[in-house]
């Protein structure tokens, strides 16, 4: 495949996805993986948890998922094809929609929308989380260290840098196989 025919793919790809990202990027990891990894085998599952890590661990919004597995599956153009792609469409829907959702503000319709997409948002990140989990719990070492740091997530307030510096650490000293 030309880089031309892979760039249009991507687009194909990361258009459509951008468009149902409630809750953000996170939310349509599930699909990502699925389309990248899975069905074009574009990306690694090390690959792609490599990139989620990065764009978890960045103080950047979290398109920055999109950005890294644009740039590599192809390079700079890639990168920008992906955020293109995925925030283009984005952004023209979320305007006509604010424009609609905003004249629709009395009407008896738009809380029940509302307290219809919070547990699909909720679910989306959940089966996003699920999907990471998979493709990086690839030991028993890893699978237990995946354990602690979401049991450590849940009860604390720790910052998850902390974690991912731990994660670090252990995988650097070959802890995790």
């Amino acid at each position: 495949m030309n880089d031309l025919a892979r760039l249009a793919e991507m687009a194909g790809i990361f258009g459509p996805i951008g468009l149902i990202t409630i809750g953000g990027v996170q939310t349509v990891l599930p699909e990502l993986h699925r389309q990248l990894v899975v069905q074009r085998g574009w990306l690694t599952d090390a690959d792609f948890t490599a990139a989620f890590a990065i764009a978890q661990a960045a103080p950047v919004p979290n398109i920055l998922m999109v950005t890294l597995l644009g740039l590599r599956i192809a390079g700079a153009a890639g990168a920008l094809v992906a955020t293109v792609a995925t925030v283009l469409p984005t952004c023209l829907l979320c305007y006509w929609g604010g424009r609609l959702w905003h004249s629709a503000r009395d009407t008896s319709w738009r809380p029940r929308v509302e307290a219809g997409l919070a547990p699909v948002t909720i679910g989306l990140i959940g089966a996003a989380a699920l999907v990471v989990s998979r493709a990086s719990a690839a030991t028993p070492a890893s699978l237990a260290l995946l354990a602690v740091a979401a049991a450590i997530l849940i009860r604390t307030r720790l910052h998850p840098l902390w974690l991912f510096a731990a994660g670090a650490l252990l995988g650097g000293a070959g802890v995790l196989g």
